[in-house]
């Protein structure tokens, strides 16, 4: 690739402006220089720093071509930048390249698989890379090393398993494609980018919690509860000052464990000059529940709440600083404390979209709490488990695994890395929080349960499936109001005057929008705390973070974990004199009864309450782990269904020919979903007329994400036979036939092959 002289005089330009003149224009060594910087910065954190210098060196090589130059000047023929730096490191770096051509290649369209045609992989690519435009030009202005050093922890890394290696590729990549966006922000939107970084130090954040939780405590009643909850606390700053590691915290529901592992978090980042925290929870419920918690403490400015129900346009506890804060950092997390969801942590370390990778090499060096960590995504769980190995053994992360019901992971931990517990005594701790006792009804159909459940003027019915719990609640309504109507006539018989009574049921599912689903928890809570009659049919979504108190609880056979967490809703502040009942039944209905995983789930559920006195005891909890972990890695795709860590073991011919294009598109927590919008209140009725005149932001998709409800492929296609939904641009899917939404409901589908009625996706 010669170059002429008047290429050489030629002056290259990474992102331009609307002035013609170009004397505003970002000059392309300037954008390398700037990135470079910062990747080198980001990898520092786990011994990479000079890999991620090159990398921003490398990476728009493909911009010094006079056909990309042309491009910048309003010319609209395409021209690939990518590949050009990464044919580069190949030519230049040998045996060192790979890493460099991965994420060099991928920085915009996302890390390729090595091997592949359709799409292109990279080898393909760079095989093909003599048919690039001439850049040969970068020479006159940045210099490629032809060797990299390799610290000692990054030999570590790199000598490990090929899943340690794809791993650090990921990271690395990450490194790039932030440093990158934050270079092009800071010169397309500097306003944007001065809101950046506006939060505060950790020392000043430790001050403003510990000062809280000494008020808190200076004015909690003296009971044993709280003498307990304050020792859980004191413990958990004990062993903060341990290095960091692999941490398991268990404690009962009502122990405190949300405040006691944010001071955990606190101080280890104090005593080990860590980064940021990163909490990690199941439902968006809790995080919004948790995540209010942490925004009254540390204020809204801190704190990023990182899901896809959340607006902070719309959240009132949020200024307009912080607002503006939000929106911006949750594309990298570069705010002290994030709460998050396990889709969108696991989904990330697993991805290969520059979008969703941006954040993760922030979690080096971080505390990342795993909360309800019981609740991880079994049919992954060795993927995700190996992935968290990997942050604590090789990039300087504390993990914790937060929960009343811990999984016993032990088994499937490669190499030196052991958890430790924070807690001193466990047992001795489940035993003084213990409120509840745990009855096996057996078998149950329909009729006997509503009767059971109606003699109790508060109660809570948890059952697996969405059909279940509509055709249960009507059973239950039925029966309690022909309670109501014996009950009336008897006074009335004995020339009693009676006043009448409301017969309250509610029904809970994700088949309800969730701004519907947090205006029924908000009238359920209400009734219970003013003593008045409540019964609820609710699917699992209850289980897990919601905070809500029934001195009896019903619950569907199911896992040990799950019926543990249903407890956790009995009698949870303790109060009752006697304690709370909490009752576990198998359905006989057809309509009822779970089917694979479940079914698996609440097999080795029954197995183990028959084997243990008290199901619900930290010895039941692993037994039932231990049981079903077994059962599991018998079968072949047991813990990786999709078979992530054979994927990732390299090629025999390249032990660095990763697919990880395929390893993104497989890693899914949640399958195949479309969220369809609800008309629900006259919020969401505005929003989507904006859609419907054009006008989209994210301020009004973020607004819309809390009037959705995800369906399945084929129930999608019901509600468009049925002519119930329309498209807006052929992307945004609205309900427009609200019959078959109703507030007892939500979202349901007719079908005369099911007794009448198909409701939406039956598993929750």
């Amino acid at each position: 690739m010669g170059m002429d002289q008047s290429e050489s005089n030629t002056r290259y330009y990474a992102h331009t402006t609307s002035d013609p003149s170009k004397i505003d224009w970002q000059p392309l060594q300037e954008h390398l220089q700037n990135v470079a910087a910062l990747a080198a910065e980001y990898a520092s954190a786990f011994g990479a720093g000079e890999w991620g210098a090159v990398a921003g060196l490398l990476h728009d090589l493909g911009k010094y071509s006079s056909d990309f130059q042309r491009r910048l000047e309003g010319c609209r023929d395409p021209v690939d930048h990518s590949t050009a730096g990464a044919l580069e490191a190949r030519k230049r770096l040998g045996g060192q390249s790979r890493p460099l051509e991965y994420v060099v290649a991928g920085h915009h369209g996302g890390l390729h698989d090595f091997y592949g045609f359709q799409p292109p992989g990279l080898d393909e690519k760079l095989q093909n890379g003599g048919k690039l435009p001439d850049y040969s030009a970068y020479h006159a202005e940045i210099e490629i090393p032809s060797r990299l050093p390799v610290s000692s922890a990054l030999r570590t890394i790199l000598s490990d398993s090929p899943f340690s290696r794809a791993f650090f590729i990921r990271m690395l990549y990450s490194c790039l494609v932030d440093a990158d966006s934050l270079d092009t922000e800071r010169f397309a939107d500097p306003g944007r980018a001065a809101i950046r970084g506006t939060y505060d130090p950790v020392d000043r954040l430790a001050d403003t919690f510990f000062r809280d939780m000494d008020a808190l405590t200076g004015s909690a009643a003296p009971t044993p509860i709280n003498s307990l909850r304050q020792r859980i606390f004191e413990e958990c700053l004990k062993m903060a000052e341990r290095p960091p590691g692999l941490f398991t915290l268990t404690v009962p529901t009502g122990g405190g464990k949300t405040r006691a592992s944010l001071a955990f978090a606190l101080r280890h980042m104090q005593r080990y000059n860590l980064r940021q925290i990163v909490y990690v929870l199941p439902y968006t419920s809790i995080i919004e529940q948790n995540a209010k918690v942490f925004r009254g403490i540390l204020g809204a400015g801190n704190v990023l709440e990182h899901h896809s129900n959340f607006d902070p346009r719309t959240e009132g506890e949020v200024d307009d600083s912080a607002r503006d804060l939000n929106m911006i950092v949750a594309e990298n997390w570069d705010i002290p404390v994030t709460v998050t969801t396990n889709v969108q942590f696991f989904e990330s370390l697993f991805s290969n979209k520059r979008s969703r990778c941006r954040k993760i090499h922030r979690l080096a060096r971080s505390v990342i709490i795993l909360d309800e960590a019981q609740m991880l995504p079994t049919p992954f769980l060795r993927p995700c488990v190996e992935a968290i190995v990997e942050l604590v053994r090789h990039y300087g992360a504390t993990v914790v695994f937060c929960t009343a019901t811990q999984p016993r992971i032990a088994g499937l931990i490669r190499g030196p890395v052991a958890a430790t517990e924070i807690m001193s005594s466990p047992s001795r701790l489940y035993e003084q929080f213990r409120r509840v006792r745990t009855t096996n009804l057996g078998s149950l159909s329909d009729g006997p349960l509503a009767h059971r459940l109606s003699r109790h003027p508060q109660v809570l019915c948890i059952v697996n499936r969405k059909a279940h719990a509509s055709l249960l609640v009507d059973a239950l309504a039925a029966r309690c109001h022909a309670r109501q109507r014996r009950r009336s006539r008897k006074f009335r018989r004995r020339g009693w005057r009676t006043k009448s009574r409301r017969t309250v049921v509610f029904h809970l599912t994700a088949n309800m929008c969730p701004v519907h689903r947090r205006r029924v928890l908000a009238l359920i809570r209400r009734r219970l705390d003013r003593g008045s009659p409540c019964r609820v049919v609710s699917t699992q979504l209850i289980e897990a973070g919601v905070d809500i108190d029934f001195p009896v609880v019903y619950r569907s056979m199911t896992g040990i974990d799950s019926i543990a967490q249903a407890a956790g809703r009995c009698n949870r502040e303790g109060r009752l004199p006697e304690p709370g009942r909490v009752y576990v039944f198998t359905s006989t209905e057809v309509h009822g009864k779970a089917s694979g995983w479940l079914s698996r789930t609440a097999e080795i559920g029954s197995m183990v309450m028959s084997r243990h006195d008290d199901p619900l005891s930290l010895e039941a909890v692993a037994d039932y782990f231990e049981t079903l972990y077994a059962i599991e890695q018998g079968d072949p795709r047991g813990l990786d269904k999709e078979e992530i860590m054979k994927k990732l073991r390299g090629s025999r011919q390249d032990s660095l020919a990763f697919p990880f294009k395929e390893v993104g598109d497989s890693f899914r927590l949640i399958e195949g979903t479309r969220d369809v919008i609800i008309p629900y209140d006259d919020e969401a009725r505005s929003a989507i007329a904006q859609l419907e005149s054009g006008f989209i932001s994210q301020g009004i998709l973020r607004r819309l994400q809390g009037y959705t409800v995800s369906v399945y492929p084929h129930t999608l296609k019901r509600l468009e036979e049925a002519g119930a939904v329309h498209y807006i641009n052929n992307r945004f899917i609205v309900l427009n036939n609200l019959s078959v939404y109703s507030e007892e409901k939500g979202l349901e589908v007719k079908n005369e092959q099911f007794d009448g009625l198909l409701l939406v996706d039956d598993w929750e």
